[in-house]
């Protein structure tokens, strides 16, 4: 299996993805990982000889995070990131990964790679983890502001195949974020969803408050993707925030220090359950190519993590049961 990784994409590329990428070949010997980007700059961080299921093709520029997504992808068509989707949608790679611009990423995907039969605005998922040590698949976290009633039913077909087949669950619950758990919740995009999500061929447990996410109240949640990126936002706001005050209470005092190295263990280990790292990347579903996006600030175990999510993708084919599974459920729902 052959994993293109954009190499300058991300927060402390080119260093995390080399890294990551040997990591990865080196637990999974059968993966070639093909590294975009900057050769001068990727070798500098490949010691001694390349492995040889590490390729690398060079590329001469970089889409930064500040650069408005569609004027960079249709400029700089020689970028780490749209030569990786590009590589992707020709297959020669069977999967693509970036850390670096969501909004580029998103652009190189439906540009180069294309959408799904039947797909009208794919969506990014995302993974937030939950106090039951799995995560909620959430989506979509903003590849879409807007959404129609049909668009939602597809996000979910699409997040509870994912979830079946590449984190595993085995009959994973659905559910609608929304403001209230009755029936009649919500705005207007919502009331009309209820009925085609509780119609569709899912494990749909009904509406999902956002206090309730963390506490695991479904394995997959929908929601357009502006309410979507706003509770991304504020779970990744709270948990940075209730990090620092505990870094902060655990050592302001001599007594409070000696607590926190009772309670480090402890500690570690829900730290560990919150880590976007220990998640690996999250997809873009709806697109023809796999194109899986990593976290803006991942480190080489995030970046290698990312690859075996792509690489279960790809094994478990989930672009082919998906589009079958969309044909079941739309027949008759689009408006």
């Amino acid at each position: 299996m052959r994993i293109a990784v954009d190499a300058m994409g991300g927060d402390n590329a080119p260093r995390s993805t080399v890294q990551g990428a040997l990591a990865a070949v080196k637990e999974n010997p059968s993966l070639t990982i093909v590294l975009v980007g900057d050769e001068q700059g990727i070798r500098s961080q490949l010691s001694g000889e390349i492995p040889a299921n590490i390729e690398i093709v060079p590329t001469t520029e970089v889409i930064d995070p500040d650069d408005e997504p569609v004027k960079a992808v249709r400029r700089k068509k020689n970028s780490s990131l749209v030569v990786a989707v590009q590589m992707a949608r020709e297959n020669l790679v069977d999967a693509a990964i970036s850390a670096g611009n969501t909004g580029a990423l998103m652009t190189a995907g439906l540009l180069y790679a294309g959408r799904m039969e039947g797909i009208e605005r794919p969506a990014l998922a995302t993974f937030i983890p939950n106090i039951k040590g799995r995560v909620t698949l959430t989506l979509d976290v903003g590849a879409n502001m807007d959404a129609k009633p049909h668009h939602l039913l597809q996000y979910a077909v699409m997040g509870s195949l994912y979830a079946e087949r590449v984190l595993g669950y085995e009959k994973p619950t659905v559910g609608l974020l929304n403001v209230g758990t009755e029936e009649g919740k919500g705005n207007e995009l919502t009331k009309a969803v209820f009925p085609l999500l509780t119609n569709a061929d899912l494990n749909f447990v009904g509406n999902v408050e956002a206090r309730d996410v963390l506490e695991g109240a479904c394995d997959v949640l929908v929601c357009d993707g502006f309410v979507g990126n706003v509770l991304l936002k504020a779970v990744e706001g709270a948990a940075a925030t209730i990090f620092s005050q505990l870094k902060q209470e655990f050592t302001s005092s001599l007594i409070n220090k000696v607590g926190a190295a009772i309670l480090k263990p402890g500690l570690m280990r829900f730290r560990k359950r919150m880590d976007y790292a220990e998640y690996g990347g999250a997809p873009l579903l709806g697109l023809r190519s796999p194109v899986i996006k990593a976290h803006g600030s991942s480190d080489a175990k995030a970046v290698k993590n990312a690859i075996a999510s792509a690489a279960t993708f790809v094994q478990q084919d989930v672009n082919e049961i998906i589009q079958k599974e969309l044909q079941k459920n739309m027949t008759g729902e689009s408006e």
